[in-house]
């Protein structure tokens, strides 16, 4: 059985100014995304300088951080927010959701398409190869900061969390760092590394981080304040908002739009 070591969440300050893990993790995850995309940049059916990759992280961070911020209010903090709308602005409280934050990266990425006279699925077909290292580094960040934790379990990897109770539970964030980090990202980096129809590596990234999420909902405990839905101890809502995306991937990759890479 482990421990959590319990972390300071304040990596460090600057005179007034508190610098956390979770915030430096985010900055990880965007330097190791445009390293990524530099080097998939190269790839002889892409051939785009860094100054382009530089240019789509911008838009993809502002995706993140606001589609993040606003998801996590609308899918799990809504009763919360009609009470006190200020709290959208508190992002220093905690509280962002990947499926939120998806949506804010689609927008990003239409946007940044349009200003380069591309089409969202192609530029979709880059970023989702980039974005499981930005994963992992989000789900580091929630196991420093103690979150996310899983179901009480027996097996030897059990980890207790004092500040919760003192049972051994799933480390459920960690299941997720690696199957929503190199698993994903491994697979991916194969499989774009040859041409593919447009949307079916975004589709296979959809259908994949579904299939990883959903699995790791069983043992992740759900947010306290919504539970288990539908009147059962197994459905959540991370699982609720995994089933458009494989619903989309599925078709992306089944029915790959006809224009193909130039």
């Amino acid at each position: 059985m482990l421990t959590h070591p319990g972390f300071d969440p304040v990596a460090f300050s600057i005179g007034p100014l508190s610098i956390h893990w979770y915030g430096l993790m985010y900055l990880l995850g965007f330097a190791g995304c445009w390293y990524l995309g530099v080097l998939q940049g190269r790839r002889a059916h892409w051939q785009w300088p860094a100054e382009r990759i530089g240019d789509l992280l911008f838009y993809v961070a502002l995706g993140v951080i606001a589609g993040g911020r606003v998801g996590y209010i609308l899918f799990y903090d809504f009763e919360a927010f009609l009470g006190d709308p200020l709290r959208l602005l508190r992002v220093w409280e905690g509280g962002m959701s990947f499926h939120g934050g998806l949506l804010g990266v689609i927008v990003a990425m239409w946007l940044f398409a349009r200003s380069i006279g591309s089409t969202l699925p192609r530029v979709g077909d880059f970023v989702c190869v980039l974005v499981p290292f930005g994963l992992m580094t989000g789900r580091i960040g929630n196991f420093i900061n103690g979150e996310l934790w899983g179901a009480p379990t027996d097996l030897p990897w059990g980890m207790v969390f004092p500040h919760v109770d003192d049972l051994a539970r799933h480390p459920s964030m960690l299941y997720e760092a690696i199957l929503e980090g190199p698993v994903l990202l491994g697979i991916l980096w194969w499989f774009s590394a040859k041409p593919r129809p447009a949307g079916r590596t975004a589709g296979l990234f959809l259908i994949l981080y579904g299939v990883f999420r959903w699995a790791v909902e069983f043992v992740r405990v759900p947010d306290a304040h919504i539970g288990y839905l539908a009147g059962t101890e197994w459905f959540t809502m991370g699982m609720l908002l995994c089933i458009p995306m494989l619903a989309g991937g599925a078709a992306l990759v089944l029915w790959p739009l006809r224009s193909r890479w130039g």
